[in-house]
């Protein structure tokens, strides 16, 4: 297919409208899209006045929270929670004393006899003969309740630096 002088006039007319190569190619007919964009750059045609692209849509806002209810004066108090970093000691110091847990053949629970809904809680050195796994029904992933409580810890709450512990921080000489 031959550029005519007529076809190459409506070519530009078309693309400085704003028209893409394929709507440029339908319209001539008999013609491709890498064949008008071809013939773009080699008769050096540049900007256009309109973008041959869609607008983009302009981002959707987040819809607003409810408001929340305003709490009576009457609530009661919280009980006080013991703190985390020791009821963390008591569920490790309850898991340590764990033993594992003897099957129906009088084995613990070791890799060969490992099933899915048994607590794969290792208890001892790896090396050492006598290690197992706990062995107890896992109700909490892979762990049983028991070490489910050492093995997943809520993740505490950063505390600010006030002037008291930054006073308590020693200065390094420069």
């Amino acid at each position: 297919m031959a550029w005519s002088e007529e076809r190459v006039e409506m070519l530009k007319k078309l693309w400085t409208e704003g028209h893409s190569a394929s709507q440029i190619a339908k319209e001539l007919g008999g013609v491709t899209r890498n064949a008008v964009i071809g013939k773009v750059h080699r008769l050096g045609l540049s900007g256009r006045t309109t973008p041959s692209r869609p607008v983009k849509r302009p981002p959707r806002l987040a819809r607003p929270k409810p408001r929340q209810p305003a709490v009576e004066a009457s609530t009661p108090e919280p009980e006080p929670v013991q703190p985390p970093a020791q009821s963390a000691r008591q569920a490790r110091a309850d898991a340590e004393n764990l033993a594992p847990m003897a099957l129906e053949n009088g084995e613990t629970a070791n890799v060969l006899n490992l099933k899915g809904s048994m607590c794969k809680w290792p208890i001892g050195d790896p090396a050492d003969p006598d290690f197992a796994f706990c062995g107890r029904r896992a109700t909490c992933g892979p762990y049983c309740a028991e070490h489910a409580k050492v093995a997943f810890q809520p993740a505490r709450k950063r505390e600010r630096k006030t002037k008291d512990t930054e006073d308590q921080i020693p200065r390094i000489a420069g």
